[in-house]
């Protein structure tokens, strides 16, 4: 059972990881505009990194040992730089909203790895997972995700390395609080920018005023607010529930498209997102107890 403040921190962190996140899809959108995608990936997260980092020191967190810190810097790896590596690669030529629902399989590849792993879900959790993978089918009826198939079959390598990190995160010795969310992300940064480098990208030499402006919005309230809030759920909830965000972010997504880009409201959007919304609230009270 969570204690009350633990207990409060759970929808607080929900909101974070569902809305925050959900609105990243559209912002990385602009970013890379100017920005490469490891470039971006890896100024994002070295500079969210480092100022969690300071943070953390300044509210007395001790410095990590190694074995903390090689657990830390290996989901770092695998969440952020192949995972969100991966997915702003594909955003170069995926819609945002069609990007976000390839996220949606995340959840399902989560729970699967966990049921190997010897983490059960109960009868409850997993119909509300059926219902999200259903409500994400009907909505991608009202979505083009024709195309790119290498753009797809990315954002599938992307999905199944944030499953494991997901899946292993509770198994592994990690650093405690801020401090751990700070080693992944300085952790995917310095990975993220030499790869860059080596597979061709480079910096942008007058970079837009938009895209610095996403660049901040994502390290700040994507990286050090909605990430840090997905760590310790992944640590403090079930898996399913921690992950439901991969449900809930193509509802914001795409809605936040109609909005900014004028696309239009579908019945299969709106059965969808209704669908979606029920297999939260059963995820939600099968990790209850």
């Amino acid at each position: 059972m969570l204690n009350r403040p633990a207990s409060i921190l759970v929808p607080c962190c929900l909101a974070a990881t569902w809305l925050v996140w959900g609105s990243t899809y559209l912002v990385i959108k602009f970013a890379l505009v100017s920005f490469a995608p490891y470039v971006l990936s890896g100024m994002r997260y070295l500079t969210a990194g480092t100022a969690l980092l300071v943070f953390a020191r300044w509210r007395g967190s001790p410095w990590p040992s190694w074995r903390q810190t090689r657990n830390a810097a290996l989901i770092g790896f695998l969440m952020l730089t192949v995972g969100n590596g991966l997915t702003c690669v594909a955003e170069k030529t995926l819609p945002s909203g069609a990007t976000a629902l390839i996220v949606a399989v995340t959840p399902l590849m989560a729970v699967v790895i966990n049921h190997f792993l010897g983490t059960r879900s109960t009868l409850i959790e997993a119909v509300g997972i059926v219902c999200g993978m259903v409500g994400i089918g009907i909505m991608n009826f009202d979505s083009s995700l024709a195309g790119d198939p290498r753009a797809a079959g990315l954002m599938g390598i992307a999905c199944l390395s944030w499953a494991l990190a997901s899946a292993i995160i509770r198994r592994i010795a990690l650093p405690e609080g801020a401090m751990s969310s700070a080693v992944q992300m300085i952790a995917g940064g310095l990975i993220s920018l030499p790869l860059a480098l080596i597979i061709g990208e480079r910096f942008p030499a007058s970079p837009t005023w938009g895209s610095v402006a996403a660049l901040a919005y994502l390290s700040v309230f994507g990286s050090i607010i909605a990430y840090s809030a997905f760590v310790w759920l992944l640590r403090n909830v079930r898996p399913a529930l921690a992950t439901s965000s991969s449900y809930v972010n193509p509802v914001v997504a795409l809605l936040l498209g109609t909005v900014f880009l004028n696309e239009a409201v579908t019945w299969p959007l709106v059965a969808g997102i209704t669908i979606i919304l029920v297999g939260m609230v059963l995820i939600s009270r099968g990790g209850r107890g």
